[in-house]
């Protein structure tokens, strides 16, 4: 290969990798400066000049000059010997491919972690390549490549599992991922399983924050900053509750979400494949949000003991297995979203009496006088959730009773 021509190829090939030029030539002539050491088997180190212009190489020998330190034993001055084979050019083709192909991979490598090293929690969309038993390569753009991990965690405990449960992917299938680790190539940690052999860039089907970034793109006042979501509760693949508080007194933040007949939150769970996907109303009152956390389920009342982070949540008999769900799913969502421990028992448990509760979900002061609730009190303290009748302090059922 004709020096011009290296020059040229490697000139192409820093332009097609996105590899600054220089910085490709200053690492293939550290790596031939150690080949030709070896090759010309020189006493001293080599160092090897490229030509930036033409491409023609010299090879120096690196001869000491004067005595060593006395401490270290090291020379701190060097003579430059002319050293270059007539054959260089060849020499050097021979060898580059090699040296080239491990620059351009770490190269390439250091130029994406300093492009998406910031980008972590970022919400990106990739075409499936390929797919193995342990990870999916995705393509998040020409060049760039990402590794959506769905190892067997208890065959490789230092893995991860990023696939929600029941999802498989097809070639050239579009995916939106979020962006959770960038690997950078010159860390001193512990090497991953194969590092070297796999994108820099980890993505997740299975993090929270994936919920997130999808309800900022399809509802406009999470964007704006209008709407916050509080928290989330997340079984990938199952279900997931999500909590919103609205930064506006007049604005719905449930409704901002789900959107005219559900058009918003149905596009998320569709990108979620039909993962259930709850939005419920945060509330600074911990009896209401634990109320509002077991939806659908409706609650009667929740006694906290914010001491211990613990609520306990009367239901009606009728409710009590959908406040607990399917393998206890609703409550253990509802007890990750809120972050109380939360206790279920139904309205006829027969256990000992509860205290008056001072947090009952429904006030009288939320109600006009037009809309003031039944007076009837049972013999437990629990006050009757109904309306009264105009004109009476009693619900139709309570007022008959006083009549008798």
């Amino acid at each position: 290969m004709a020096s011009s021509e290296l020059i040229e190829a490697l000139q192409a090939l820093a332009h097609e990798r996105k590899i600054d030029e220089f910085y490709l030539i200053d690492r293939l002539e550290a790596s031939l400066a150690k080949s030709y050491q070896h090759i010309l088997d020189l006493e001293w180190d080599a160092r090897v000049t490229i030509d930036r212009q033409t491409g023609h190489i010299y090879v120096y020998e690196l001869v000491p000059v004067g005595a060593p330190d006395e401490e270290t034993g090291e020379y701190a001055e060097f003579e430059e010997r002319d050293v270059t084979p007539a054959d260089v050019s060849r020499i050097a083709a021979q060898n580059a491919k090699s040296v080239i192909s491990s620059i351009v991979r770490e190269a390439g490598r250091q130029s994406i972690y300093e492009e998406f090293a910031g980008r972590v929690g970022d919400l990106v969309t990739g075409t499936v390549l390929q797919g193995t038993p342990d990870f999916t390569i995705i393509k998040i753009r020409d060049g760039v490549e990402a590794e959506l991990p769905h190892y067997d965690v208890k065959r490789y405990p230092g893995e991860r599992n990023e696939r929600p449960n029941g999802e498989h992917y097809r070639h050239n299938q579009r995916l939106k991922v979020l962006i959770i680790e960038v690997r950078d190539p010159g860390s001193d940690a512990p090497r991953m399983r194969g590092e070297q052999a796999r994108p820099a860039i980890v993505v997740s089907r299975t993090h929270p924050d994936l919920i997130r970034r999808l309800f900022e793109i399809e509802v406009p006042e999470i964007y704006d900053g209008l709407v916050e979501i509080k928290s989330i509760a997340r079984e990938p693949g199952a279900r997931s509750k999500v909590a919103v508080a609205s930064r506006e007194r007049n604005l719905d933040p449930v409704g901002a979400c789900v959107g005219p007949k559900g058009s918003r939150v149905r596009m998320v769970v569709e990108e979620l494949r039909n993962e259930r996907v709850d939005v419920i109303q945060w509330d600074e009152d911990p009896a209401r949000y634990v109320a509002n956390a077991l939806s659908p389920a409706k609650v009667d009342r929740v006694l906290v003991d914010e001491e211990n982070n613990y609520a306990t949540v009367i239901v009606p008999d009728d409710q009590l297995s959908l406040a607990i769900g399917k393998e206890g799913q609703n409550a253990r969502l509802a007890a990750r979203l809120t972050g109380w421990h939360i206790d279920i028992k139904s309205a006829s448990f027969t256990g000992a009496p509860l205290p008056q509760a001072d947090n009952m979900l429904i006030d009288e002061d939320d109600f006009d006088d037009d809309e003031q609730l039944c007076a009837f009190v049972d013999d437990e303290g629990v006050r009757c959730r109904n309306h009264a009748r105009p004109g009476s302090i009693y619900c139709g059922i309570h007022d008959l009773m006083d009549e008798e």
